[in-house]
């Protein structure tokens, strides 16, 4: 599973906005699905953005933290989900954020437990896309940002964007170094809104730049205040095609991490094979305290051989054999316990709201 955390900076770059795009343009293959949670902790924006308000702010992650608390963090998870697939088939899928900043606090303990629920969708096929907005990779958020297998920084190629994003790109690349998995996952996400090209801002930040979005105020508003997202023309517009073209980026760069810390990580790696089990050797007949070992399970017992009279008889007499016992009687076994009453299947998750496209 990939997890692709999303951040953003001050002056509104447009975090939220590439991660829509990002997850209406994953490339999936059959099976596998997409989930953008909204981790910002100033508050979600396509609720009240791309959805236009047409769901109600129940659903969402303030839920989950008192499911946390409760243990029922993964089961609660696939209640708060909403499909943004354009036919429902439930391949691309959204958790809302916070509806208030207030929210924030209570989910400090929630963000590590979140993260390993979000983990355990991997054998299902699911990728995840986080949005960290301005200010989630930093304090208890941080654990999201610093076990993603790419963090994508959005910024745009104008003076006041590079700005404002040096010195915030550089406590990142310093936190990844020191409490994550490295910063040879960090990344740019360049919205091309200034003169400066590509390649000079990544050679002046030294992070490589995994996409450029154009700078279309037009096409991006359909994501982020509202729109028909099915129409052909958003499809095929230049903001999509080159989304599509930063996840095959970003998907590439994720396979090289994995080979390269796939050794050092033992979460999601192969398990290596256990060695064969070393035969038992039999004790040595010379050494007159030596026992004989017992078996590994799965071999064939054999009758172990005692040494023949280590010492002198007169020594160690042998006492006589004892009589026999009269045999125990046997002890009654309590009967299985019976189920609990009103027990059934548990019921199968189904998602929160199902939103079809207009």
């Amino acid at each position: 599973m990939a997890v692709v955390a999303v951040v953003g900076g001050p002056g509104a770059p447009g975090a939220t906005t590439g991660a829509l795009a990002l997850l209406l343009a994953w490339p999936l293959q059959p099976g596998r699905r997409i989930l953008l949670v909204e981790c910002d902790p100033d508050g979600g924006a396509v609720l009240a953005g791309a959805l236009e308000g047409r769901v109600e702010a129940v659903f969402g992650l303030r839920n989950l933290a008192v499911a946390d608390r409760r243990g029922l963090l993964a089961q609660t998870l696939w209640e708060q989900l909403i499909d943004l697939s354009p036919g429902g088939t439930g391949d691309r899928l959204l958790l809302p954020g916070l509806t208030d900043p207030a929210q924030a606090p209570g989910l400090a303990y929630t963000w590590e437990p979140l993260l390993e629920a979000l983990h355990a969708l991997e054998p299902q096929g699911y990728d995840v896309i986080l949005d960290l907005g301005r200010s989630g990779a930093q304090g208890p958020g941080a654990v999201l940002a610093r076990r993603a297998d790419v963090v994508a920084v959005v910024l745009r190629s104008t003076l006041r964007g590079l700005s404002a994003t040096r010195p915030r790109l550089a406590a990142l690349r310093e936190d990844l170094e020191h409490a994550g998995t490295g910063a040879d996952g960090l990344g740019l996400l360049l919205v091309a809104e200034g003169p400066y090209p590509a390649a000079e801002v990544s050679r002046q930040f030294g992070v490589p730049v995994l996409g450029v979005l154009p700078h279309v105020p037009r096409t991006a508003r359909l994501l982020s205040d509202g729109g028909d997202t099915a129409d052909r023309r958003f499809i095929r517009s230049e903001l999509m095609r080159t989304a599509r073209t930063t996840a095959d980026q970003i998907q590439l760069l994720i396979r090289r991490r994995r080979q390269r810390l796939a050794p050092a990580v033992a979460p999601g790696t192969a398990p290596v094979a256990a060695p064969p089990p070393v035969a038992a050797q039999p004790a040595p007949e010379s050494h007159p305290l030596a026992y004989p070992q017992q078996p590994y399970p799965g071999q064939p017992y054999a009758e172990p051989s005692y040494p023949q009279q280590p010492y002198p008889q007169h020594a160690y007499p042998v006492p006589p054999a004892p009589q026999q016992p009269y045999p125990a009687p046997p002890v009654p076994q309590p009967a299985a316990p019976a189920p609990f009453p009103g027990q059934s299947e548990p019921q199968r998750p189904v998602y929160g709201q199902v939103l079809r496209a207009r």
